[in-house]
């Protein structure tokens, strides 16, 4: 066994330095020598071994980029010099008077400068001790940020360990930048998601940061770029101009563009070279830098109460032009968002033809009060989406009104006609329906999710492809799907192409295979019937055979005859007393109800079920599951069996994380013993679940004397 350590210990380091080397040529030198999936195959093999000898991880393996579980909060950290921000200016004037300026306080003296690209981004702090890679954090007030360096490991452009001759201490500065591509990629696939939008690249990337979980930061398409130091020990340079070579040296993804100007006219040179090559660069631009060089001159000059007297950042003007707001059209997203579009009178605007802007959503249109009509300011937001900036309220039409999103499209969907919800999640309004057309990437991960038929390995991307692809229409088109068909889908581009591969293919549909054959109950809920969630769903797979008995069931009829017949009081208590029989019903308990019956669902939910499976899409459904072969398992019991289920009448309320099984987990358990789950605690609750780190509920439940278990005791119980 120590033999086989031995050779893993040896095979792991080789795939290493492989792997930090092709990074490099990758993200430091723009020149890959093998493609992606040999990159990938080399990554999997170090998993593996990884995964096999866990005592061999160490944390500058390239696998622990996705470093640790997510975090509650982020550390504070103090800076070891501050990070002071620079003073802007939009004046050429202002860099001439910049520059003369310090030649006053430094009379007689050359002082060179260097002008460099300002990054649009993300300031942050990089610390690397003896080479090694020990703290990341933001700028944060200058003098504590927050500790991010989970989230920086997972940039692959940013190394764990330097190359040979890295000294003792070195604090280096930068920004963290999400590139254009990725940032476009990134906005399409939330686009069709329904997602907000990011307005530019520097808030994707100040959001990617903010992230808790390393494992959403991976996946977003972020890099840093460097261009200073803070504080270190055996770093022997006297001007700014030779920490470049320096930090490309050591392998620091440094900027690649500068220039050491002597003169005002050298600087503007600089400035305007600058500002006709800033589109090529992978990050966002938005200004130059204006630094002088000596590190003597820079202590002479010092500081102002805010920032150095020794650089000052200058900002390119962004173009901003007026057009006409024709009109306001809602768009339906994937997941059913619903997000206003200017349609405006077309317009050049950094260099291409705008006829469209987003509007984000209707609170960003009532803070500019925008209305259809008026004449607005555009520009390109991060010089890529079009946005709307400002309404020119002197030119606004005297007919000009209020925008309301909801009178706007008569509370409806503009697609299907389905009633809107405003969702207080997204800042947005929804469109209810999940049936609704535009929605099939929505339906199709809402019938795969874990609490529904739990196929979670095509959700996300891989069921927006699906259906982008046109391998998926509706959700139980999955089932037909075969493993060559999914193992060639495509989850890139045309143009950066990503197959989904044989393997998680195979894994894909064994997990439909699975879910075939999975209960009533789950497919009943899986369907995304209005008002039937999990606990509905059991309810009524307790008391029907198949699905097809659900959507003829004549219980549900006589919920509905029962609610329209009370007041025939002969008629009512015939079906009252059918329904008992059934045990779908119980007589009530209360003063006063005491003549009625309570039902275990009621007449709105049997109304919604009947349409649902009486509506085209309904039928359209089960005539599929028939051609399928997809018959789902009964659930049906007795009155009299559901009576003698251990906890039966028993109601449970859950908070907390518990130990060893999830909420869904627990509920299960609870409903198939004849138990109930509820969201709020009241009275009549007969148990609190909790686990750890309980909510207000706990207290609620101490309030009202309502008995608390933990997860042990409810296993004695089950």
């Amino acid at each position: 066994m120590a033999n086989d350590e031995a050779q893993a210990a040896k095979r792991i380091e080789q795939l290493r330095e492989k792997i930090r080397k092709h990074d490099r040529l990758y993200h430091e030198e723009a020149a890959p020598i093998i493609s992606d999936r040999e990159y990938d195959r080399l990554y999997k093999q170090l998993i593996d071994l990884e995964t096999q000898f866990p005592d061999l991880v160490t944390p500058d393996s390239p696998t622990q980029r996705v470093g640790g579980k997510p975090l509650k909060a982020f550390e504070q950290v103090s800076h070891l010099i501050p990070m002071l921000s620079l003073d802007n200016t939009y004046s050429e004037e202002e860099v001439k008077n910049f520059y003369a300026r310090i030649q006053r306080l430094l009379p007689d003296e050359k002082i060179p400068v260097v002008v460099e690209p300002k990054v649009d981004g993300v300031a942050v702090s990089l610390i690397y001790q003896n080479g090694k890679l020990r703290q990341a954090a933001t700028r944060g007030d200058g003098n504590v940020g927050d500790n991010i360096t989970q989230n920086i490991r997972t940039i692959r452009s940013v190394p764990e360990r330097l190359r040979d001759g890295a000294p003792k201490l070195l604090e280096v500065r930068g920004e963290v930048y999400m590139d254009r591509k990725g940032f476009e990629k990134l906005n399409e696939e939330r686009k069709k998601q329904g997602l907000p939008l990011f307005a530019n690249p520097r808030n994707a990337a100040a959001g990617s940061l903010k992230q808790l979980d390393p494992a959403i930061v991976a996946k977003r398409p972020l890099g840093v770029v460097v261009y200073g130091t803070g504080a270190t020990e055996g770093v022997d340079i006297e001007v700014h101009s030779e920490i470049f070579p320096l930090l490309m040296k050591l392998g620091l993804p440094a900027t690649e563009r500068w220039w050491v100007a002597e003169s005002v006219e050298e600087i503007l040179d600089a400035i305007h070279e600058l500002d006709g090559i800033r589109h090529n660069f992978a990050y966002q631009t938005d200004g130059a830098v204006v630094k002088v060089n000596s590190f003597a001159q820079r202590e002479r000059l010092g500081f102002t109460a805010k920032s150095p007297r020794w650089a000052i950042a200058y900002k390119y003007a962004t173009e901003r032009v007026e057009t006409r707001l024709k009109d306001i059209i809602i768009q339906v997203g994937r997941t059913g968002i619903l997000t206003p579009v200017a349609v405006l009178e077309p317009v050049l605007v950094s260099g291409s033809t705008v006829s469209r802007a987003t509007l984000h959503n209707e609170d960003e249109i009532k803070r500019k009060d925008i209305r259809v009509g008026d004449t607005v300011v555009i520009e390109k937001a991060g010089e890529v989406i079009p946005a709307v900036v400002e309404v020119v309220k002197s030119k606004r039409p005297r007919d000009a009104k209020p925008f309301d999103l909801a009178r706007h499209i008569h509370s409806k969907c503009p697609m299907c006609g389905g009633p809107i919800r405003r969702d207080p999640e997204f800042v947005a309004w929804r469109c209810e329906n999940l049936h609704c057309p535009a929605q099939t990437t929505r339906r199709v991960e809402f019938l795969a999710a874990r609490g529904a038929l739990d196929i979670e390995s095509v959700g996300g991307i891989v069921a927006d492809k699906l259906v982008e692809r046109g391998l998926v229409r509706e959700p139980v088109d999955l089932f037909e799907l075969k493993v060559e068909q999914l193992a060639k889908l495509n989850l890139g581009t045309d143009e950066a192409p990503r197959v989904f591969g044989e393997k998680n293919a195979t894994k894909a549909i064994n997990a439909i295979e699975r879910a075939r054959t999975l209960p009533l109950s789950r497919w009943l809920f899986a369907l995304a019937i209005r008002d039937v969630g999990k606990t509905t769903a059991t309810q009524l797979a307790r008391f029907h055979e198949s699905i097809d008995d659900v959507a003829h069931s004549q219980l549900l009829r006589d919920v509905l005859d029962y609610h329209e017949k009370r007041d025939q009081r002969e008629s009512a208590n015939e079906i009252a007393e059918r329904l008992i029989k059934a045990g779908f019903a119980k007589r009530s308990q209360s003063k006063v109800g005491k003549d009625g019956i309570v039902t275990e669902v009621g007449p709105v939910v049997a109304q919604s079920v009947l349409d649902f499976f009486n509506s085209a899409t309904g039928k359209k459904i089960l005539r599929r599951l028939k051609e399928l072969g997809i018959e789902p398992k009964s659930e049906k019991v007795s009155a009299k069996k559901t009576a003698e289920l251990p906890l039966a009448g028993k109601t449970f309320v859950l908070t907390g994380t518990l130990p060893s099984m999830t909420r869904d987990e627990a509920t299960e358990k609870i409903e198939a013993l004849g138990g109930h789950v509820t969201s709020s605690v009241s009275k009549k609750t007969d148990y609190l679940l909790a686990g750890a780190e309980p909510g207000s509920k706990f207290d609620k439940a101490k309030e009202l004397g309502v008995q608390i278990i933990d997860e042990a005791a409810f296993r004695k119980m089950l």
